[in-house]
This record gives C-alpha cells, structure tokens and sequence, in this order.
C-alpha cells in the first residue's frame, strides 16, 4: 500500500500532487457542504485535515468515519486556508480500513491517566501517549548515538543469572520445575539438580558485574535492557520491569566519572529539544507548563557536585529553620526522595551530584575512601565524615530525585574480600567477578540510569507507569 506519512505530508510544499494518507480518525465534523477527518498515523503529534465532499463519498461510508476508525484517503495536496495548518488533504477517495465501534474506550476526551491504564492497548492511540512513546524511542537513539561516539561498545549481558547484583534478594525466580512437586533435602530446602539449569536462578536486577568484566576486556562498555526487581512498591517512580542503561568504564576516577554522568545526560536533554520539539511542546501545554523550561535549565548551569555529609548539614539546617520532612535525615540515613529534590529544588535549584556516601547502605563493590585517624573517612574536596564512605556517585534531578546511580568500584582483590566478608556474603556465586581483581585488575567506575525515569523527567508525566507501553507492577501483568 503506497501512501505518505502524515508527518511528511505537512512538511510537503508540492502542492497539486496526489497523495495517499492513512491513518487512525481523530475527529470527524459535518458542515452542510463538507466534511473534515482530522486524520493522525502516529507519526507526529498533529494531525493531517481531509476535506471530503459528501456528494463524492457514499453516505453510509461516512457514517462509519468514527473516531477511532482507521482509513485511507487519496487525493490533492493543497495550501490550507485554515489557521494552525500549512497543507489539507481535498479528498477523492475514501476508504475505510477499519470501523470503530461505539464502545472505543479512547473516544471521549479527559480520561484520567489510571483510567488509560486499564486500557493500555489503547492508550498509545491518544495523542499523549504518542508523544510519549516518540520521545521514548528519541532518548534510545540518543543513548545509541552518544556511546557509539565516545568510543564505548554495546555489550549483551544475561537476563537470567545465578547473582544477585545489588545483595537485596528480592529477585523473580526462574525455574521450569513443577511448583507444586518441588524436592527438597532434609533441611526442606528445595533442591535443584533436576530444574533446568540446575541451580536457583533469577531475573537480572542489574548488568554490573558482568559489564565489569567486560570493561576490563573492552576498556568502555555499556548495556541498554530490561532488568526486574520483585519489590512489592506501589509508588509511582517504581516498576518490576524496567530498562536500565550501564556503562562501564576501565581507567576513571571519580571525578572524571562525575564528568561523563553530567555530559551524557546534557546530550540526552539536548537531543529531546532538538529532535522532539512538537512532542514537547504538546506536552508543555497540556501536561507540564514548565517542562521545556526546566529541560532548558538543565544545560545551563554545571551541575553541583556535594557530598553526603554536606548533604547532611544542608539538610539538618533546614530543619533548624522550620522545613519539615516525613523521612529522618541524619548522618549515616539512605537519603529518601523528598531530602533530594529538597537540595536540587529548593537549595541549589539545579542538578546534584551527590557523592561519598556512608558505607551501610552501599553496596559492597564500591571503592571506599581513605579512612581517617578517627575511624572516618575523606570524601570528596576533603569533607570529613564520621563513618567509612564508599565513593558513590549519584545524580539528582528536579521532580525526579536520584536518575543515576553511579560508582567507582574496588579494584583491589584484598579490600574487595574484606567487604565481602564484613557483609558475610555468599560468595557461591561470585567466585568469577572476584577472579577479576585476581587477574590483571584495573581501576574503573560506572553508573546505572533507569531509563523509565529519564522519560519522565523528559516528557514531564508524573508516573512511572505512564512512559513504558506496558507497565508491569504488582497484581499487574496483563496485556
């Protein structure tokens, strides 16, 4: 079927030519002389008007262009006499591919977004999601293009693993064994010599330790692809299946990690305002009335780079002076949402770094600063904390809180065993990472960006579960 994207048609200037849309009937209005299809085939925000005489098309064809109905039509391209519109369709044919019945769940306007969810196949259809899903395939090319440029390669890490990356256990398992016949040894513990990769295996919750290795084959490396944690939240920043992108790095330090953090997330912004216009205007309007403001916002200034204990005393001041948090936020506390949007909104009103967090709530493969003579440690630019702090590297966003996660990691196979032992981790399973810092180990950093809160700060919608097509949260997996 040879037609013109509509995207194409309105930025066409041969006027007089024959041309074939197709598409999904936004609108469909009758005057006494002619009719308008307001006509959109997804692949830009605004629609493409087809002007049709009624004595040229058949009145029952007509009746069946509802909203929602999907058709095709031929005919001339011309100058468009209406105001907001460059070119129209003048249509000599019409056909209908596809009726749409009365009961169209997308029909009316001012559906809520919970109510949109229920139908999510057929939400994409609206014109919010559409800009949404445009954008989000922006921001993939995006990140394609600025690592293939600076030199890193694209590497494919496992889905199902035997790991647990981040220590946390809240995995999806993954087994082919019968659920309701499971052997287990005389502790009642289930045996799995007979599933099918004979051991426990789970749903990744993270690439790391495998891009580690192959940052240290590669030099740079990063994955871009889903991972899934099974945790029971029902907020809106959180999903079970999300995207993760995690590049590795062989040869940084902090400060240069710091660096590429901030330049890589500048590229994406700018790509969304180069390359997303109509999307985002349409959602500054009708979502957001400063989301292209605060996109802009986010090139203009360097981002400021504190460490927690500075954090700390902000925050502990502000408390002084009257601010009120639900969350505590005294030294050594994992830093809640509110406490970060607090020092990016209100405080610095711009994008933070945070680094050298305390070591409890950080992961074990992070690198720890140099201890102090009264068992603290020396953070960045020499801010003194009272406890041991990991060299962490976390970038906090207006309405978002933390978008990446970030560390350098140990290199050391000596301090690498300590943390591990100090946690009385299992090390079952992680015999070939610790091999890395036994053979030819080198110092590296990397971060993690969920991807799924990089389209929120970029599109400006408010949950999570709005920016991914199908959302996958608790007691919910349909579609």
């Amino acid at each position: 079927m040879k037609r013109t994207k509509i995207i194409d048609i309105l930025q066409s200037k041969d006027y007089g030519t024959e041309v074939t849309v197709c598409g999904w009937v936004r609108t469909h209005r009758s005057s006494k002389a002619v009719d308008f299809i307001a006509l959109n085939d997804g692949s830009t925000i605004k629609n493409v008007q087809v002007v049709v005489d009624p004595e040229k098309v058949d009145a029952e064809l007509l009746k069946q262009v509802t909203t929602g109905a999907c058709v095709k039509a031929t005919g001339i391209l011309v100058e468009s006499p209406a105001q907001g519109q460059a070119s129209e369709v003048q249509c000599q044919s019409l056909e209908l591919l596809g009726a749409c019945g009365a009961d169209y769940p997308m029909q009316k306007k001012g559906q809520t977004f919970e109510y949109m969810r229920q139908h999510a196949h057929m939400r994409l259809r609206t014109n919010t999601f559409g800009a949404v899903m445009r954008i989000r395939h922006n921001m993939a090319m995006a990140i394609h293009t600025y690592f293939h440029e600076h030199g890193f390669y694209y590497f494919h890490t496992p889905l199902i693993t035997a790991s647990d990356c981040e220590g946390a256990g809240n995995m999806f398992q993954v087994t082919t064994k019968n659920l309701y016949d499971l052997k287990k040894d005389e502790q009642g513990k289930i045996i799995y010599d007979d599933d099918f990769f004979g051991e426990q295996t789970s749903l990744t919750v993270s690439g790391q330790l495998e891009g580690e290795l192959g940052a240290t084959a590669l030099g740079a490396i990063y994955t871009f692809g889903p991972t899934f944690r099974a945790e029971n939240s029902n907020t809106p920043r959180h999903l079970a299946e999300f995207w993760m992108i995690e590049p590795e790095i062989a040869f940084l330090d902090q400060e240069e990690l710091m660096d590429l953090e901030e330049d890589f997330i500048k590229y994406c912004v700018r790509w969304a305002l180069d390359n997303c216009k109509d999307d985002l205007e349409f959602l500054n309007k009708m979502i957001d009335k400063t989301l292209i403001e605060r996109l802009e916002g986010v090139l203009k200034d360097s981002f400021v780079r504190l460490p927690y204990t500075e954090g700390i005393n902000i925050l502990q001041e502000a408390i002084k002076n009257g601010k009120k948090f639900e969350f505590p936020c005294n030294w050594g506390d994992d830093l809640a949402s509110e406490h970060e949007r607090y020092l990016v909104e209100e405080h610095f009103k711009k994008p933070v770094i945070m680094t050298d967090y305390p070591r409890a709530f950080k992961s074990f493969y992070m690198k720890q600063n140099q201890d102090t003579a009264d068992g603290g440690s020396v953070g960045y630019k020499g801010a003194v904390a009272p406890g041991p702090t990991m060299q962490g590297t976390d970038v906090l966003f207006p309405q978002i809180g933390e978008i990446i996660g970030g560390s350098v990691r140990e290199e050391s196979y000596e301090k690498l065993m300590g943390e591990i032992e100090r946690r009385q981790m299992d090390q079952t399973h992680l015999w070939w990472y610790i091999d890395t810092r036994r053979f030819g180990t080198c110092p590296h950093a990397g971060f993690g960006l969920g991807f799924e809160r990089l389209i929120l700060f970029v599109t400006g919608m408010q949950n999570i579960r709005d920016v991914i097509p199908f959302p996958r949260t608790p007691k919910s997996a349909e579609f």
